[in-house]
């Protein structure tokens, strides 16, 4: 009879314990989470676009032009940094409302 009170007890304290530290995780998760929540949408307000997926898709690919536009003119690559730097921005436009 008295065992079954120490393992009661010691059930009761694990327990106790994995609530605590699912709860701890949820926590940060979710701090995690709003952060990049509040993150994304203070960007897209300031660019002045909607957010969605789609628009943040073709934020990254705007860039990801824009960048490799810069990096031809940097290899003295006149021509393809022209197309490029222009692609991108043409990209850009679209997003930016």
């Amino acid at each position: 009879m008295r065992t079954e009170g120490f393992f009661e007890w010691l059930g009761r304290i694990i327990g106790t314990a994995i609530r605590f530290i699912v709860d701890l995780l949820s926590g940060v998760l979710d701090g995690i989470g709003q952060a990049i929540d509040d993150f994304l949408n203070g960007l897209a307000r300031a660019i002045g676009m909607d957010v969605s997926f789609f628009s943040l898709i073709l934020l990254l690919v705007g860039l990801l032009l824009l960048y490799s536009g810069v990096r031809a003119f940097i290899r003295k690559s006149i021509i393809g940094g022209l197309v490029l730097t222009f692609l991108g921005l043409l990209v850009m436009s679209w997003l930016i409302a």
